[in-house]
């Protein structure tokens, strides 16, 4: 899953500058919340110092409001969580999730730096790794593409709440595909089946995100056609990028290990078909912290390994299908 970038920006250059009383960030955001809320853009844009209007025009904090308005609906209320040098940074509760905003004002009360990023909350417990024990979730062999402990082999590791995660795919003869690049049926991985790795409880779905051409993204519905399991021990199993129309189970069931899912496909922030899979400390995947995930028994490369957590480049199969 391709990492989401909003607005991530602060004019460091800036902050030694004079700053801006108490009262008006609370009047900042407020203004921000109703601008945000009504979806006009615009009127954000307006709240900006010239430096961040160069910096994002217009246009692109559109483009980019638009996905984040989808993504988190609007905003519900907001407190104020710390001060830091240079400005303040409050917690956001949206529609769908909690985000931190860090904001910085000039003396003219103008917004000359603002980064929104998922709030974690410090209440909910951090997961190392699974202690079920899971099969994978498919069948036939399919190739690690991005996976491990480490940033090299693994680039989600950088991104607390997709840590370990995978993106899994089928390789033949050295190749995703066969036919044309633009087709996701020609990607060997595109409509199978995607299972369930152990008993679960279903606890998020979200459907009727189509498929995009390859090389193309949808970052406003991240993850695309999702699915959300949740153990009785409480890890949460998110599977993303699966095939619209396909999903099979609904919010509240119960699934038994080896229970059809859905099947792969190309949805959301993706490029081309795979299967993002992680593990994480709670169903939202925003603010959620990334665990290891471990398989209990396995064919890696062609040999049986226990307790195995797949790294980039393995290939991986159940040794029973």
């Amino acid at each position: 899953m391709k990492n989401l970038s909003i607005i991530f920006l602060l004019i460091s250059s800036l902050m030694s500058f004079g700053q801006a009383e108490d009262a008006a960030y609370d009047e900042a955001m407020d203004n921000f919340l109703i601008h945000f809320n009504e979806q006009q853009f615009d009127s954000i844009h307006d709240m900006f110092a010239e430096s961040m209007k160069k910096a994002i025009p217009l246009a692109m904090l559109k483009m980019q409001m638009e996905g984040f308005y989808q993504m988190a609906g609007v905003i519900k209320d907001f407190s104020l969580l710390k001060d830091v040098e240079g400005g303040k940074v409050f917690k956001v509760d949206h529609e769908k999730n909690s985000w931190e905003y860090r904001i910085v004002l000039n003396t003219d009360n103008e917004i000359i730096g603002l980064r929104p990023q998922p709030y974690i909350s410090p209440d909910v417990k951090i997961i190392e790794r699974n202690t079920t024990k899971m099969i994978l979730p498919f069948k036939e062999e399919w190739y690690v593409y991005w996976g491990g402990t480490e940033v090299a082999k693994n680039y989600h590791v950088a991104y607390e709440n997709q840590k370990y995660a995978y993106d899994i795919m089928m390789i033949k003869e050295g190749s995703s595909l066969n036919g044309d690049p633009k087709n996701n049926e020609s990607y060997y991985v595109f409509g199978k089946e995607v299972i369930a790795p152990c008993d679960a409880k279903v606890v998020q779905v979200i459907k009727g995100v189509h498929d995009n051409i390859p090389g193309e993204l949808n970052p406003a519905q991240l993850t695309g056609n999702t699915v959300v399991l949740e153990t009785d021990i409480k890890e949460y199993i998110l599977f993303a990028h699966l095939k619209q129309g396909t999903i099979t189970v609904e919010e509240g069931q119960m699934v038994k290990q080896g229970e059809l899912l859905g099947k792969c496909g190309n949805s959301g922030n993706s490029t081309e078909p795979h299967l993002h899979l992680s593990l994480q400390n709670q169903k939202d995947m925003f603010g959620s912290t990334g665990g290891k995930l471990f398989f209990d028994k396995i064919y890696v490369n062609g040999l049986i390994k226990e307790d195995y957590l797949p790294e980039q480049g393995d290939k991986i199969k159940n040794t029973e299908n």
